[in-house]
């Protein structure tokens, strides 16, 4: 890390600049008397970097660990380290304007009662969502407990809703449990554990709410004035998230960009799973803020991290952050169409030496290693071509064929020790995987993976991948990791469409099981007709037809869930043969939270 600009304070400047107090509690709980947040909790980054630690990651996660509330200019503010996302609140004439509410409604309302412990009590007069992820919509009724009252908009982006509700339900259970890998929200926080996840220090764990927008931004250059303030939006689908938008403040000068431009290398396909982003627009749009609102903007602040100020700085970090995705996606595919695979560019592909050394442009979430293999899987898929991975044995299959290949479990822990003492972690954790793979019950290999992951976590500058290495080595050792979020809430829930619903249903039919079974439901949802006919093992949703079901079920949207979730029908008027929807849900499998991630 000599190379690396360890001298240059600004980011400590910025990220202190503009602070008006922290908050009364640094203890936030839920009503269950569960620890949401704890502000406190890495108060030992004020000390000196540790051997176990990155020494750029440190810095980082210094920087994360200051919270309290922020002016970012007079009448823009942000409080920030009560949460993994900022919430920024913008006064108006009768009130304030909230923009992204944090994850979950107890560190909400922490956030905007500090806010007006400095400000005074002004009323919510609108909720801005800048895109489509839980730590920008979850904590919503921790300001708006009862919804939005008349005149309150709520605005998002074109899509918020069908993204927001489809990632956290379609494959939820998967997502969350992979995400709880990726921000240890489970190990404590402490020099040899959970440092930060880059973008900011981890999740809380309260609880996620969603209220429905009622304004959507449609196009680049749509205005809106809420409570006297004028809004300048831009569209950026498909960037950071599906749906997302930046905006403009024109009477403050000041920039919003979302989650499109932070202090980091952000991610093109996070580790807990996500549809791959496109790294090419997400250049393309960076471009377009430049051009729309560079030359007028004096501030701009993110979703995450510190605000940049100053018209010079502030074109400078965009145009840094445009070419850091346009140089990764373009020479990924220079050397894709030269016949390297998604792996081995990953090991070759360096960064110019201005992006290089630019402390916001570093791979503190994303990593150029994880994008690459992101851009070329966007691109070419799973396969990299070579026949021999067309059809491989499935990981404990392999891995039992391998330890047989090698010698058996103690020639490979023999040969493992040795390359451990060398310093060939990534090799030792590729081996051993094979023996805890082969042999769950083998307690030294379980050790010794525990170690690599454990040395590779305190040498990873990537938040994220320290991580995941350290939840893998306590999972080792049989510190069992739960979930403790589900982001698939009744209110996310409540705001899926019908045909998403049942869509929930489909993903969920255990085909085997299903297979023989033939069945028709229509559902008259509010006046639309909704068939759901089992065929072949496969739940198809199609409008209606002239056949008549096994069974109609006629009923309001907001009973889909619950007939869905209980099988119950004694609430809902029915034509037909009941005991079909019995049939159907019994081909339902239940969703495991919990599921193993380094053992078979």
């Amino acid at each position: 890390m000599g190379e690396l600009p360890f001298h240059d304070r600004a980011d400590f400047a910025d990220a202190d600049r503009g602070y008006l107090r922290g908050p009364a509690a640094t203890v936030i709980k839920g009503q269950d008397g569960r620890v949401v947040w704890d502000c406190e909790a890495y108060s030992f980054l004020s000390g000196e970097c540790p051997d176990t630690a990155n020494p750029s990651l440190w810095r980082q996660a210094q920087l994360l660990s200051r919270y309290g509330l922020y002016r970012v200019v007079d009448g823009i503010y942000q409080v920030r380290g009560l949460d993994l996302s900022n919430m920024t609140l913008v006064e108006g004439d009768r009130g304030v304007i909230v923009i992204d509410p944090l994850i979950s409604v107890e560190t909400a309302a922490a956030a905007l009662a500090l806010y007006r412990q400095e400000r005074g009590d002004r009323p919510v007069t609108a909720v801005i969502y800048t895109h489509s992820h839980a730590d920008h919509f979850g904590g919503v009724r921790g300001v708006l407990p009862d919804g939005p009252p008349d005149g309150v908009p709520v605005i998002a982006p074109a899509g918020f809703l069908e993204h927001a509700v489809a990632e956290n339900v379609y494959v939820g259970a998967a997502m969350t449990r992979r995400a709880m890998y990726m921000y240890a929200s489970e190990l404590d926080p402490g020099p040899a554990g959970q440092l930060s996840c880059g973008l900011g220090l981890t999740t809380s764990v309260g609880r996620v709410s969603l209220i429905a927008p009622t304004l959507d931004i449609t196009a680049t250059g749509q205005e809106e004035t809420v409570d006297g303030v004028r809004m300048v939006f831009q569209l950026t689908p498909g960037t950071e998230a599906p749906a997302e938008m930046n905006f403009y403040f024109p009477a403050h000068r000041t920039l919003c960009m979302a989650e499109n431009a932070t202090h980091n290398l952000h991610n093109v396909l996070t580790l807990r799973g996500a549809v791959v982003r496109d790294a090419r627009v997400w250049s393309h749009y960076l471009d377009e803020a430049i051009a729309l609102f560079g030359a007028d903007s004096d501030a701009l602040f993110a979703s995450h991290h510190w605000p940049t100020w100053g018209r010079e700085r502030i074109v400078t970090f965009l145009s840094q952050q445009r070419d850091l995705y346009a140089y990764l996606h373009d020479q990924t595919l220079r050397l894709m169409n030269q016949g390297y695979t998604g792996i081995e560019i990953a090991e070759i592909l360096e960064l110019p030496p201005a992006l290089e050394s630019a402390w916001h442009a570093r791979g503190y979430y994303g990593s150029v290693s994880h994008n690459v293999k992101a851009i070329y899987q966007r691109y070419l898929g799973w396969f990299d071509g070579n026949p021999a991975h067309l059809w491989e044995h499935p990981p404990q299959a392999a891995a039992e064929r391998y330890v047989e290949y090698m010698g058996g479990a103690d020639a490979v822990l023999d040969k493992a020790r040795g390359s451990f003492d060398e310093g060939d972690l990534r090799w030792v954790a590729q081996v051993v995987n094979h023996v805890v793979f082969a042999d769950p019950d083998n307690t030294a290999a379980k050790e010794l993976l525990a170690q690599a992951y454990e040395r590779l976590g305190h040498g990873a500058e990537n938040g994220t991948w320290r991580n995941f290495y350290l939840t893998g080595a306590a999972d080792l050792r049989g510190a069992t990791q739960s979930t403790p979020v589900d982001t698939a809430s009744n209110d996310v829930a409540g705001a899926l469409t019908v045909g998403q619903l049942l869509d929930s249903v489909a993903v969920r039919i255990n085909g085997p099981r299903a297979w023989n079974e033939t069945l028709t439901i229509d559902w008259r949802v509010d006046g639309s007709v909704h068939r759901c006919t089992l065929s072949n093992g496969a739940l198809i949703q199609t409008g209606q037809r002239a056949t008549p079901a096994d069974l109609t079920v006629t009923l309001a949207k907001a009973q889909l869930p619950i007939v869905l979730g209980t099988g119950k029908l004694d609430a809902v008027r029915t034509e037909g043969d009941p005991a079909v929807l019995g049939r159907l849900l019994s081909l339902v499998d239940g969703v495991s939270h919990d599921f193993a991630i380094v053992t078979p």
